[in-house]
């Protein structure tokens, strides 16, 4: 048993939640990144064929943006690599994967909100993450409820209007 709960802990620790979306998405990333690689490896071979690489920028540029973007795909595939892929369960409960429709108390404003992994946050598109400060007091509550967001600089209520999936 005390075995099961160390393995479980050690998984909450390497794994990183996130939506099928998100993991669709850093997919899509990876692929455009090999597709950019060949160019950026061809760019850096003509510049080194420019001869003195103690005072050849295009060269520096070229290794530069090179390392850049082997630097990303290793940590776009580390992403991956300890990814687990949270599919919301049709239990009426908050979870990643869900939309939420909430009511501000205070100007009784609605703001519609999908749950995501933290690297998938998007506040433009209306993401957020189930470890925000919102996100955190919407995870597992059920329509009609109203929680205490316990922000940084405030705290604030909001009532759950409606959960979708």
């Amino acid at each position: 048993m005390q075995r099961k709960k160390i393995q479980e802990a050690m998984k909450n620790v390497y794994f990183q939640k996130m939506t099928a979306n998100g993991y669709h998405e850093i997919e899509e990333q990876i692929a455009k990144l090999q597709q950019q690689r060949p160019a950026k490896i061809g760019q850096l071979k003509a510049a080194r064929a420019l001869g003195d690489l103690s005072e050849n920028t295009e060269y520096s540029t070229a290794k530069r943006e090179l390392r850049h973007l082997e630097s990303r795909l290793r940590y776009l595939n580390k992403q991956l690599q300890y990814a687990e892929i949270v599919t919301p369960k049709n239990d009426h409960t908050i979870d990643l994967g869900t939309t939420v429709i909430i009511e501000f108390e205070d100007d009784h404003e609605q703001e519609t909100y999908h749950i995501v992994g933290k690297q998938e946050a998007d506040l433009a598109k209306q993401k957020i993450s189930f470890d925000s400060p919102l996100g955190q007091a919407l995870l597992h509550k059920t329509a009609g409820t109203t929680v205490t967001v316990e922000a940084p600089q405030s705290s604030y209520k909001v009532k759950i209007v409606k959960i979708e999936l």
